[in-house]
């Protein structure tokens, strides 16, 4: 990635030298350095904000009472997993996270959540079913909240930053559910071709 911005830097440079607009990327170069603090700076303050009150909401029960909610639910998901598996809670407490745009915030309970799932996996070299199926969902990201790109728009002047939070709560849902669809249909189709394989080889 470094290689490719030093290579799409020196081509601005050169471009704009045979053009004779040097100068204006030279200033594109400090009005963009400048902008890039400003939002660095407000996704500080957002970030702060939320997990502030992603910690005033853990402290008073409500994260694990909406983790209790969506609890059946993820039972009902990870059918493979032992009812009484720690996975199940740090799997809804993952979702939860991520529903309010918390990456940073729902990272530790994903990383937990794949300890425990590997600890129950019978292939340790090959991911199970249910690793798969909460990579896929996990990495869909559903959100209620955008909250890392309101920060963005903030940072960078935009007017109406809510307006993006219907759009990005339809998308997310469209992708989150197509991990869920394509992960069990994937499921089956591998479980029907490793049982015609070893069929074959025995």
């Amino acid at each position: 990635m470094n290689y490719i911005f030093y290579f799409l830097i020196v081509i601005s440079i050169v471009v704009g030298a045979i053009n004779g607009k040097l100068q204006d990327v030279v200033n594109a170069i400090m009005s963009g350095a400048e902008l890039s603090v400003k939002v660095a700076f407000s996704l500080i303050g957002i970030m702060a904000f939320w997990l502030g009150i992603m910690q005033i909401a853990e402290k008073s029960g409500i994260i694990n009472f909406i983790s209790k909610l969506i609890k059946p639910i993820t039972k009902h998901l990870f059918n493979e997993l032992p009812e009484d598996s720690p996975a199940i809670g740090d799997i809804a407490m993952n979702f939860t996270a991520n529903a309010f745009g918390l990456s940073n915030a729902a990272t530790p309970f994903g990383l937990k959540a794949m300890e425990e799932l590997q600890k129950v996996n019978e292939k340790k070299d090959t991911a199970s079913n249910s690793m798969c199926l909460f990579l896929g969902m996990n990495t869909a990201g559903f959100q209620l909240v955008p909250t890392t790109v309101l920060a963005i728009l903030v940072g960078i002047g935009y007017k109406n930053p809510t307006e993006i939070i219907a759009p990005t709560l339809l998308v997310t849902t469209i992708a989150f559910t197509s991990a869920i669809i394509l992960s069990k249909l994937f499921q089956r189709f591998y479980k029907v071709d490793m049982e015609v394989k070893n069929d074959q080889n025995s």
